[in-house]
């Protein structure tokens, strides 16, 4: 098999499992027990904490909260923030949000709440004076994504932070679920208040992530209840999952790495543009605007659903754009936000490596597709 979906999820790593198996079967105790048991548990989540910490440049461990994973940090983020601000009703997002995001600001929009939605243009690009003529005073929250999950394009999360900061009172809160573990993030003594981790993007396993809080920030707990994380969220903690994430946080902390990804990134988008007629990127060309292991690709005047089964014959797992939406057979909200045609849009192939790819799974890929895509054009006249 030839994995480029990795932007829907990863493989674990193997130091990872490796980590997370004890916890399993051996390290079982209650972090909540007072016996050492318990507390050699406990020692490991704050091990853990510290080596997420680290990963994102957060000031404090402290700042480091762990949930089940990105929508739930998402959503505790928002809703805390307007939980904090209860007579502020104003909420500014983008119109290219992955799905955490945008069905809670479809389902606040119905709940007497004002969402401004940022348009992006054909690159995928924000216009920041549209942003600043977005703040007011009763605006309780902006919320925006580091990395688009189906482009890759990079959103210029400090800039929009000090925007923010030097026209309203809102918190700024940023996804980072698609960037974490792809580019360096460094949050120590940046305007960002709320940001957003799932541990499945970067090696480590399903149902873990983490909310990054500011020090300074007094977000209401997401529930009720004693156990977990210190009073902010209700339970026991799930160890296996939480040092497992740590350990996925200390194994890609190493970007060298990135730069292989990069350079085969690269070499298939380069050669799919050249060899197959009628292929374009979707969003910016520019590198340092994207993350580096991401290339969305249109074949225009095809079904992507086509190119994709295809491709899966042969052992090669692709998507169609993200991974949440792409039973729904319409263009994603992402490509109709950039105006891409119809025509092409519904042709998109997103192509996400990750550091588990070789030089040979490109080469592969660039050797079938051509053919591939020929035949459906043949079939299509």
């Amino acid at each position: 098999m030839i994995y480029f979906d990795n932007n829907a999820t990863t493989q674990i790593a193997p130091e990872v499992f490796e980590a997370m198996k004890s916890f399993l079967t051996e390290f079982y105790g209650n972090p909540s027990s007072a016996y050492n048991f318990g507390r050699d548990v406990r020692g490991a989540i704050e091990t853990a904490r510290r080596h997420l910490a680290n990963l994102l440049g957060a000031n404090k461990e402290s700042e480091i909260v762990f949930t089940s994973g990105g929508t739930e940090s998402d959503n505790w983020a928002i809703l805390g923030a307007l939980e904090a601000n209860p007579h502020k009703k104003h909420l500014v997002t983008t119109r290219v949000e992955h799905e955490a995001v945008r069905k809670l600001c479809d389902k606040l929009e119905k709940n007497n709440y004002e969402i401004t939605r940022l348009a992006v243009d054909e690159n995928g690009a924000l216009d920041l004076d549209e942003l600043k003529d977005s703040l007011r005073d009763e605006t309780a929250v902006v919320s925006v994504m580091l990395a688009n999950n189906e482009t890759g394009i990079l959103f210029p999360v400090m800039e929009i932070a000090e925007i923010v900061k030097a026209n309203c009172a809102a918190l700024v809160h940023v996804d980072g679920v698609n960037a974490v573990g792809k580019i360096p993030v460094n949050l120590k003594e940046t305007p960002i208040d709320l940001f957003s981790v799932s541990g499945h993007k970067f090696h480590a396993p399903k149902g873990i992530g983490a909310l990054y809080i500011n020090d300074n920030v007094n977000l209401p707990a997401l529930a009720v209840g004693g156990g977990q994380e210190a009073g902010r969220r209700a339970g026991t903690e799930a160890v296996h999952q939480i040092v497992a994430l740590g350990a996925a946080a200390g194994w890609v902390k190493d970007f060298s790495a990135m730069d292989e990804v990069f350079r085969l990134r690269n070499k298939l988008e380069t050669e799919i543009l050249e060899k197959i007629p009628n292929s374009r990127i979707n969003g910016t060309a520019d590198y340092a605007k994207r993350l580096p292991n991401t290339a969305n690709i249109s074949f225009e005047n095809l079904n992507g659903e086509a190119i994709l089964a295809k491709l899966n014959d042969l052992g090669v797992c692709v998507s169609t754009g993200s991974a949440c939406n792409s039973a729904t057979h319409s263009a994603s909200p992402v490509m109709q936000a950039m105006n891409i045609p119809y025509s092409q849009a519904m042709g998109a192939i997103r192509f996400s490596l990750g550091r588990f790819n070789t030089e040979a799974d490109v080469d592969f890929v660039l050797n079938v597709l051509p053919k591939i895509i020929a035949e459906l054009k043949e079939m299509s006249l």
